[in-house]
């Protein structure tokens, strides 16, 4: 069975130190498609869209997916990590108990173009000790596909005869997140074990596309499931020129969420917490 999808235009913010970004998950819109809390799409040959970048600020409570499509960007944390994130690469922080980051251009022309993805932590993970992992583009998985290519960030696409993973891994949501590129006026139907009792988008990227029966426009999401036991079937159309699709998919936490700015926990009170500790120097230890 299919049916058409939830379409979810973009917010145009300002986020960091006065970067735009076009937010479509974490908008009245759309508040959160458990486990994502926000989907954030960078964009821009204007270096006064995104040269200030994002100086030191706090995390606790969830994980990011940084993914850079073009552009050039460098990672520090409180943990002591440092990152270059070149396009093609991508970073992946579990900030859990806390973590202080930047994340500064390291460009003042040309285009910064890219996604950065939060994903939930269960309650018993949101205190856990943070963690870090820099994605380098030859690390990426690449699945061939009848319609074209997925190019693997995170979890496993399952394809006849083989079952390729991406570097990235969720153990708590089972996060599956792919670059697609279509071929002109191929259709891809989305595998069902990544939509049943999950919930998945799809963002169009370039070019032109379909899905399930409704056009998909620039700076607006698709919602291709929402964690319901059993799903639609979900087919993406590419246009005359082809397609590239940011695609993500993970199976809901389904616990509260309480949301305060870089802080997501499961109370009012664990969000006075952690701003608490963080004006006190005590997020990170």
């Amino acid at each position: 069975m299919e049916e058409s999808v939830a379409l979810v235009p973009a917010t145009r913010l300002m986020e960091g130190a006065g970067v735009v970004v076009h937010r479509t998950i974490g908008t009245p819109a759309l508040r959160n498609l458990d486990p994502f809390l926000m989907l954030d799409h960078f964009n821009s040959t204007r270096p006064g869209d995104y040269i200030a970048g994002f100086p030191d600020h706090p995390h606790r409570g969830f994980s990011t997916l940084t993914y850079l499509i073009e552009g050039h960007m460098l990672h520090r944390d409180s943990l002591g990590h440092e990152g270059d994130l070149v396009t093609g690469g991508a970073q992946w922080m579990k900030a859990a108990r806390g973590v202080i980051h930047s994340e500064m251009p390291q460009q003042t022309e040309g285009r910064m173009s890219g996604f950065q993805l939060w994903v939930n932590l269960p309650a018993r993970e949101k205190l856990s000790d943070p963690d870090y992992r820099e994605i380098l583009p030859g690390q990426m998985a690449l699945v061939a596909l009848p319609e074209g290519e997925a190019r693997l960030i995170a979890g496993s696409w399952p394809t006849p005869g083989q079952e390729a993973h991406g570097p990235a891994l969720d153990p708590h949501t089972g996060l599956v997140c792919a670059d697609i590129r279509l071929n002109p006026g191929s259709v891809l139907e989305i595998p069902q074990r990544l939509l049943d009792g999950r919930s998945a988008f799809a963002f169009l990227v370039s070019g032109g596309a379909g899905i399930s029966g409704a056009d998909l426009a620039p700076e607006t999401l698709a919602v291709l499931a929402t964690g319901n036991s059993t799903a639609l079937s979900r087919r993406l159309v590419a246009g005359t020129e082809g397609a590239r699709i940011f695609f993500a998919s993970a199976t809901p936490l389904r616990e509260p969420v309480a949301a305060y700015g870089p802080f997501v926990m499961n109370t009012k009170a664990e969000i006075e917490q952690a701003i608490d500790d963080y004006r006190s120097g005590r997020l990170t230890r």
